[in-house]
């Protein structure tokens, strides 16, 4: 368990070592990465380090070496998609998605990063 505060105090994210025909895989289970619509990031009188919160968790999830994506939200790593192919022919391969992992949570820093700055101007 790897505690990546910002969406809330005590998001966790979490990690496990699993076997694929007899290889080690990391799958890491992401919290949330999200700046949900009314976050307040700037002078936040109610959790005031929770900009520096967000940069740190995105830290921590960014020297995760993840091959197995997975996440608190289906949406966040394609599980429908992910899962039909799965049911059409059984293997764990199906989840093992670095590139996707690594796609995802730049995306989510940017968006984090554009609300701060958006958050600074006003």
């Amino acid at each position: 368990a790897l505690l990546t505060p910002g969406h809330t105090k005590g998001c966790t994210t979490w990690t496990m070592a699993v076997k694929d025909e007899g290889k080690p895989r990391l799958a890491v289970i992401v919290g949330s990465p999200n700046v949900n619509a009314g976050y307040i990031l700037v002078n936040n009188r109610v959790y005031p380090e929770i900009a520096e919160d967000y940069a740190k968790s995105f830290r921590v999830w960014k020297s995760l070496p993840c091959e197995i994506f997975l996440g608190a939200h289906g949406d966040y790593y394609g599980m429908g998609a992910k899962h039909k192919r799965w049911k059409a022919g059984p293997s764990l391969k199906v989840w093992v998605d670095p590139e996707g992992y690594k796609a995802y949570i730049a995306e989510r820093e940017q968006a984090y990063l554009a609300e701060l700055a958006r958050q600074r101007k006003q």
